[in-house]
């Protein structure tokens, strides 16, 4: 029967946590993403705006 003590990658791979990650503080980082998809919505408000705004002035 073979040996099997070699069982590295066994069971899929883990996420890489970071260190802030690893010592709780990582909710900071969700927040910086969220603060950042509340960017994009207003950016494409502002283009939705405009360009019914350009509609509106042919």
């Amino acid at each position: 029967m073979a040996k099997r003590n070699n069982l590295l990658g066994v069971g899929g791979q883990r996420k890489k946590l970071s260190r802030a990650d690893q010592q709780g503080t990582g909710p900071a980082r969700n927040a910086d993403r969220k603060t950042a998809a509340e960017q994009k919505q207003e950016l494409l408000r502002k283009m939705r705006e405009r360009a019914q705004g350009a509609e509106s002035d042919s």
